[in-house]
Formats: C-alpha cells, sequence, structure tokens
C-alpha cells in the first residue's frame, strides 16, 4: 500500500513539473513541448489506471458538496487534457508527424491553446482540494506541529497566493482563458526558470484557492 501511495505521489509530481514546462512552448522548444505532451499524457493514463477505485465509484454513494465539485473537477480535467492531447496531434511536427495531415490546424490551435490554459487553471484547483492530504501528512512531522511553523507556513502560502495574483495579470492569463489573445506571446530573451516561476506562483494561487474551497466543501456535509 505504501508503495502505491509512493508511486501515485511520484506521477503527480511528475505530471505538476511536466505541466509548467509545458506552459513555456516556446522557450523549451516544439520538439521538446510535443515530448512533454507525450509524457504528461502517459501519466495522466497511469494516474487513472492507479485510481480505477475512484473512478469505479462514481456512480455510487452519496454525493456531497464536496464530491460533487471534485467529480465535476476531474471531469473537466480530463476533458482538457484530451482536447490538448487530439489538438497536439493535429499540429504536431516531430512526434506524429508522420501521420496524414488532414487539416484543421487553425481550429486545433484554438482548442490546444484554450485547453492548454484551461487545463493548467483545473488542474492546479484539482490539486487544490487534494491538498490537504498534504497537511496532513505535513502535520504528523515534529516541526509542523509546532504553531509558529504553521502560522509560517500559512503566510508563505498567503505570499505565493498574492504574487500569483501579479504573476496571473501580468502574464495575461485572463486573456488567453477567455480567447481575447489567440496567439501566446513569449519573450525570448526571458530566463526559462523565471517564466517557470512565476507559472508555479499562479499555480500557488489555483491550489491555494482550491485548498480552502475544500476546507469550505467539506464542512458543508449535505
Amino acid at each position: 500500500m505504501k508503495a502505491r501511495l509512493t508511486i501515485k505521489m511520484l506521477i503527480d509530481i511528475g505530471m505538476t513539473g511536466i505541466l509548467l514546462f509545458l506552459m513555456a512552448y516556446a522557450l523549451v522548444g516544439e520538439a521538446a513541448h510535443e515530448w512533454l505532451g507525450v509524457s504528461m499524457f502517459a501519466l495522466f493514463v497511469l494516474h487513472h489506471i492507479l485510481n480505477t477505485g475512484w473512478i469505479k465509484n462514481i456512480g455510487k454513494g452519496k454525493y456531497t458538496a464536496f464530491r460533487t465539485v471534485q467529480t465535476v473537477l476531474a471531469a473537466l480535467v480530463l476533458c482538457t487534457m484530451a482536447g490538448s492531447m487530439i489538438s497536439g496531434i493535429v499540429l504536431s511536427r516531430h512526434v506524429f508527424a508522420f501521420l496524414p495531415n488532414h487539416g484543421g490546424q487553425a481550429i486545433a490551435r484554438t482548442v490546444h491553446m484554450l485547453c492548454a490554459y484551461w487545463g493548467f487553471v483545473l488542474m492546479s484547483l484539482h490539486l487544490g482540494l487534494h491538498w490537504n492530504m498534504v497537511v496532513v501528512m505535513a502535520g504528523k512531522s515534529a516541526v509542523f506541529q509546532k504553531k509558529a511553523a504553521k502560522w509560517i507556513c500559512r503566510a508563505l502560502a498567503i505570499l505565493i497566493a498574492g504574487y500569483g495574483c501579479y504573476a496571473f495579470g501580468s502574464r495575461q492569463i485572463g486573456d488567453y482563458l477567455f480567447s481575447r489573445k489567440m496567439f501566446a506571446f513569449f519573450d525570448y530573451s526571458e530566463s526559462l526558470w523565471w517564466f517557470i516561476l512565476d507559472y508555479l506562483a499562479v499555480m500557488g494561487l489555483f491550489v491555494f484557492v482550491g485548498y480552502y474551497a475544500g476546507v469550505f466543501l467539506r464542512k458543508n456535509h449535505s
């Protein structure tokens, strides 16, 4: 059981890391982006294989507010992942270049961008809903049982979320989410790691929102 949980955590960490680099499309290069996308999809499939028990129980039992939101969010993440993969195959110039070109690249490009940015937000919220597991595990440590450590972590979370709000605006992520911009802008002189840190902060913002939404929903058992 411990080995299975460790594997699941490693897969989730891997998906989180890959997701951040996928957002840096132009900075990592087209070929690397495609291979990262394939790796992400493979880990996504493994994630679902390891969570077949949860999937089998979707139609069973009572649906609380938390379970309803969790299930809807998981379904939306699945849709964005499928949309990203299908549109990515259509746009592929490297990994799937051997496939015949049937056109539709303009539509595929729009779908790919929407699924990429909405997938990023939804996956971050999904991670936030399950962040309680991290909090519980950390709480078992002697260090995190001290009040000072808890308040330091809360302050750090607020700082990350606050900077995430700034990065969300400065990176114009809202424009990409709602198709106000059809092409992603990249500053090629910018450091890849600075870009990753900004997107990590935005992810932190939505993890923060997801976590506290989960806390609120768990209190509502109806």
